[in-house]
C-alpha cells in the first residue's frame, strides 16, 4: 500500500471518533488494509498531532474528544457527589438497575455501597469493580472489548447482552442538554448502546452538572420525553425548563 490518502486518513479519524479509540486490528479490518499500513498511517498522523498512538492502537487527542475518565471523575467532584447521592436515594434494595460509564454515574455506584440485593448491570469495568461482592449484590458486566480511556464495553456483543434485562432504573450520564436537541453525548456507540436500555427501563434518570446546561455534544442521545428525571446541581435556563415541562421530564436539584 502506498502513501496515506486523505480518504483513508478521514476514515481513521471517523472510526476513532465513534468510540474515542480503536485497535490496529480493528482499523485494518474496517479499512480493508493491512495492519502494517495502519501502523504507518498512525505514525504519520501522530507526527501531525491528529492521533495519540499507544500499544496496539490509537486514540483521539484530548482536544478532539471529551476528557479522560479519571480527569472527568475529579472535575467538580463535590457537585457530582451531591448529584449522585440524590440519584442513589431513588433506588431501593433489590432493584435491578443499569449504570453507564459516566463519571457522575461512577459516583452513584459509590453512593450505593450500603444498598442490598441489587442486580447491577453495567458496561463499565470501573463500576462493576465498585459494587461486586457487596451486600449480596449481583453484578453483570456487558462483554466485548473495553475502551481504553474509560473501561467501557461497547459494540454488538454488549448491546445484545444489555437487551436481555428489564430495569427498574437506568442511571445515565450525558454530555449536554439543550432545549432543541434534548440530551446529547460524545460518541455514536454510546447512543446506540443505551437506546435499548432506555426502552427496557421503568425509570430513566440522567445525571449531569450545570456545566452541561445549554450545550450540545455531537451525537443525539435521546429526546427529553424518553427520560423521567433529570438530576443536576442547578435549575437549568428557562428555555430548557420549558422544554422539560412540555416533555413531562421531572427535575431534581441536588
Amino acid at each position: 500500500m502506498g502513501a496515506m490518502t486523505p480518504k483513508r486518513q478521514a476514515a481513521i479519524l471517523n472510526e476513532l471518533g465513534l468510540c474515542g479509540s480503536a485497535s490496529i486490528a480493528d482499523l485494518a479490518g474496517k479499512l480493508d488494509v493491512s495492519e502494517e499500513t495502519v501502523r504507518r498511517d498512525l505514525k504519520l498522523m501522530s507526527a501531525n498531532g491528529l492521533v495519540l498512538r499507544h500499544h496496539g492502537g490509537a486514540s483521539l487527542p484530548d482536544v478532539m474528544h471529551e476528557p479522560a475518565f479519571q480527569q472527568r471523575l475529579m472535575a467538580n467532584r463535590a457537585v457530582k457527589e451531591r448529584i449522585a447521592a440524590k440519584a442513589a436515594a431513588m433506588i431501593s434494595n433489590g432493584d435491578t438497575i443499569f449504570l453507564d460509564i459516566g463519571s457522575t454515574t461512577a459516583l452513584v455506584a459509590h453512593a450505593l455501597k450500603d444498598h442490598k440485593d441489587l442486580q447491577v448491570i453495567t458496561n463499565s469495568a470501573f463500576i462493576a469493580n465498585i459494587l461486586i461482592s457487596r451486600n449480596n449484590n449481583r453484578v453483570f458486566m456487558a462483554g466485548g472489548e473495553l475502551r481504553d480511556h474509560d473501561g467501557g464495553a461497547f459494540g454488538l456483543e454488549a448491546k445484545t447482552f444489555l437487551e436481555k434485562f428489564n430495569y427498574h432504573h437506568a442511571i445515565l450520564s450525558a454530555g449536554a442538554i439543550d432545549s432543541r436537541n434534548g440530551f446529547t453525548c460524545h460518541y455514536l456507540c454510546e447512543a446506540e448502546l443505551y437506546a435499548g436500555v432506555i426502552e427496557r427501563a421503568d425509570d430513566v434518570v440522567i445525571c449531569l452538572d450545570q456545566s452541561k446546561h445549554g450545550r450540545r455534544a455531537p451525537v443525539n442521545l435521546c429526546p427529553m420525553d424518553q427520560v423521567d428525571m433529570l438530576v443536576t446541581d442547578r435549575t437549568p435556563p428557562q428555555e430548557i425548563v420549558s422544554a422539560m415541562t412540555q416533555a413531562q421530564l421531572a427535575l431534581t436539584v441536588a
